[in-house]
């Protein structure tokens, strides 16, 4: 887990009420990163700073958006639901479990890691884009009732192979740090030589919640075996997935990988997955289900 932030200067846009604001921003996760560190005082004074966090986030996002217009940039739509994404539902997803975890140090760290991995990746990706410094990695931008019909699925598979009841958290996640996890990448190719994967992650919090769920009795530590047994499990979701969706009839698995978290980045260097979510379960652990379509192989010769 991320336990300090430094302010840069490859993170300036270029934009100086912009990197002023990214400044003060970096500065405010900081001090909450300090006061996480003392016990006592950590569920008052990390309340106090996340509501001013929120409200700062708020005040920046407007002022961003106001400037992006004020140019003309053509990534404004996709910038601005990522905005929304952040402070419409990933913030107050986080509160909650601040709140229902009456601010314990995991659930602090999970409010730190979740935000630092957004802002800077949204600063160094997306912000960046907008004075051409970068491009941005949202490329493709899904219609809401897809997502929502993905959420639904999810969340119902989730329920019925473990008990878990899943909150989205974000449904823009492009790989932010929440602690350590396992990684799977499963590629499926159709009858067409479409090609598509779908990249499973979960907090070992939530793989020894699972597994102790379904041994009926409390799982301590996670081996190769409890890995593979989850990735055999993942697999079996995707399927249940695929019926409630009825979209992967005709595919058929080609490829699983278990990956470690750098390995997940990479996966992610050039592009986000279009569908990208990721749920908490209520204090048992977070997860992301992101599916992203490949390109066709291209033909190959005759030798």
């Amino acid at each position: 887990m991320i336990n300090k932030i430094q302010w840069h200067n490859h993170f300036n846009v270029g934009v100086d009420v912009i990197d002023k604001a990214h400044q003060r921003l970096f500065s405010i996760v900081l001090k909450m990163i300090e006061l996480n560190e003392d016990s006592e005082k950590r569920e008052h004074a990390c309340r106090e700073t996340i509501k001013y966090f929120k409200s700062y986030t708020v005040k920046h996002f407007a002022e961003e958006e106001e400037y992006m217009k004020s140019i003309n940039y053509s990534g404004y739509d996709m910038h601005k639901r990522l905005h929304d994404n952040m402070k419409n539902k990933t913030i107050p997803a986080l509160e909650d479990e601040l709140e229902e975890q009456k601010y314990s140090e995991i659930s602090v760290q999970h409010f730190l890691g979740i935000c630092i991995g957004w802002l800077t990746g949204h600063i160094m990706i997306e912000d960046r884009a907008i004075t051409g410094r970068n491009s941005n990695k949202w490329v493709y931008n899904p219609e809401d009732e897809d997502i929502n019909a993905l959420e639904k699925a999810v969340s119902e598979v989730m329920r019925q192979v473990f008990g878990a009841k899943l909150r989205l958290v974000s449904e823009r996640y492009g790989g932010e740090d929440f602690g350590k996890g396992i990684f799977y990448r499963f590629t499926y190719r159709s009858q067409d030589n479409e090609k598509f994967q779908i990249f499973m992650a979960y907090e070992e919090k939530l793989v020894i919640y699972m597994i102790s769920e379904i041994l009926g009795k409390q799982l301590h530590k996670i081996d190769k075996t409890v890995v593979y047994a989850v990735k055999q499990l993942s697999q079996q979701m995707v399927k249940r997935i695929g019926v409630l969706l009825k979209t992967l009839g005709t595919f058929k698995l080609e490829k699983d990988d278990v990956l470690n978290y750098e390995q997940l980045l990479l996966a992610f260097e050039k592009e986000y997955p279009p569908y990208s979510l990721l749920f908490g379960t209520g204090g048992n652990g977070y997860f992301a289900f992101c599916v992203k379509k490949l390109g066709a192989p291209a033909p190959q010769g005759r030798s």
